[in-house]
């Protein structure tokens, strides 16, 4: 679904975003504090086609970034004192040939590096080595696991896809991850509702894979589905569309503007344009301020005017929601 398309179908809501910011801030503009994370999407090609995905990622994709504009990505993190993370993301990342490029250098440059992983593609064929790979550089793992239940994930994932994610986790417990080297999990609602609250959940997460799997994570971080691509084609087939948005609306909460994502990171895609998040780059919203890397300028990038649409509601409803789970 294109861009125009999907702002048509979100009707009403299209500045309601804007409009309580505005209420909110007493400003028309919303503003960065700075970038300490630098996410790179490094393409769409995925070894599977989640039904929640907001990238629309899946086998069948070819986008994917080539080594210039990973050698460029590489170029800014290892000449930014100001650049602390850096958030590897996709489709699969693991897919794109300068995945272990990009990790080597970033590790190099002494920057934290978390490696996004549906964690089934570390046990496809030619990937067998990447858990070692990753251990190895001290790699962060954040990795999807909607439910700890077989059948709530694999309605999400695929069937089959629970079983051979807990293969994984055990591999990646055998390596030191989930105890001596950092293992996070992701958790996305199943249906339209909110997240719950996040330790409880977390709780519940580790009291379950512990006991009926014997495996160990260190924190659990829980993500809303986020209005565009597929969950909201999902939203308007099911005529589920108001209804969620009405949730989120009624959820907004203001003290999770000031932790958002936007206002510490920038996102950029395989070809290396510059977003203000995922989901912006997901809606094909550019930065405002410098929309490529190949302009790249840190102190006009750092301070600069957000773009706000209907989705942000998603990362203030609640106790907010983000890249690193909640934000209150």
């Amino acid at each position: 679904m294109q861009v125009k398309e999907q702002l048509v179908k979100l009707g009403k809501y299209a500045t309601s975003f804007k409009e309580t910011i505005a209420k909110e801030t007493k400003n028309n503009s919303f503003f960065s504090f700075n970038i300490e994370t630098f996410q790179i999407n490094l393409g769409k090609k995925c070894n599977q086609a989640c039904h929640h995905c907001h990238v629309e990622a899946s086998p069948l994709r070819t986008e994917s970034m080539n080594e210039e504009t990973v050698n460029k990505c590489i170029d800014i993190i290892k000449n930014s004192p100001n650049i602390k993370t850096v958030d590897i993301t996709g489709g699969a990342p693991e897919m794109n040939p300068h995945f272990k490029k990009l990790v080597s250098a970033s590790t190099a440059a002494q920057k934290r590096v978390i490696d996004r992983c549906n964690l089934t593609i570390l046990e496809e064929p030619g990937y067998e080595d990447l858990a070692y790979f990753l251990a190895e550089h001290q790699v962060e793992i954040i990795a999807s696991l909607p439910h700890y239940a077989p059948s709530r994930t694999d309605s999400q994932r695929g069937r089959g896809v629970f079983d051979r994610s807990i293969t994984v986790l055990k591999k990646l417990n055998k390596l030191g991850y989930g105890q001596a080297l950092p293992l996070n999990l992701v958790y996305n609602p199943s249906g339209f509702f909110l997240s719950g609250n996040q330790k409880s959940l977390e709780k519940e997460f580790k009291q379950h894979l512990k006991k009926n799997h014997d495996i160990e994570f260190n924190e659990l971080y829980c993500i809303n589905n986020m209005p565009i691509n597929r969950f909201l084609a999902s939203l308007i087939k099911k005529e589920k569309f108001e209804e969620y948005m009405d949730t989120l609306l009624d959820a907004f909460n203001p003290s999770t503007l000031e932790g958002l994502m936007c206002r510490h990171q920038v996102s950029i895609d395989y070809l290396g344009n510059i977003y203000d998040c995922d989901f912006n780059q997901m809606l094909e919203i550019k930065s405002s301020q410098i929309d490529t890397i190949w302009k790249w300028d840190e102190e006009l990038l750092k301070n600069r005017s957000i773009r706000l649409a209907n989705h942000c509601f998603g990362c203030t409803a609640g106790a907010g929601s983000s890249c690193g789970g909640v934000v209150v």
